[in-house]
């Protein structure tokens, strides 16, 4: 029977995964059977948080315009629902940039809303 001439393939294969594991801590990233399940693990982590970071994003507006409109007799879901009454397109996001750069502006908004 002939030889089998791996070569290279092992040792790619090892250094992609060393390579992955680049910055982190003791042996997780020389050691290749530690590195291998810490680079999976991180991989999965960041396919999940890059789907919650959206989520996140979107709870941190809510929570500011709501904060925002404390002093005001309103609340938030009856503040988005007369904006969308009055047809005023503006997202959370800028609704809560607003709110936070220029509260002036976000009290005008908050009595145009209101009239």
């Amino acid at each position: 029977m002939s030889r089998v001439k791996r070569g290279n393939v092992a040792r790619k294969r090892r250094k992609k995964i060393l390579g992955l594991a680049k910055g982190f801590r003791a042996s997780l990233s020389v050691l290749f059977r530690q590195a291998k399940p810490a680079v999976y693990r991180a991989l999965s982590y960041q396919y999940r948080d890059r789907r919650r970071r959206k989520r996140d994003f979107r709870r941190l507006w809510i929570a500011r315009i709501n904060g925002a409109l404390f002093g005001s007799d309103l609340n938030y879901s009856t503040f988005i629902h007369l904006l969308s009454k009055k047809e005023i397109k503006l997202n959370r996001k800028m609704i809560s940039e607003i709110a936070i750069k220029s509260p002036e502006a976000f009290q005008e908004l908050v009595a145009l809303v209101r009239s």
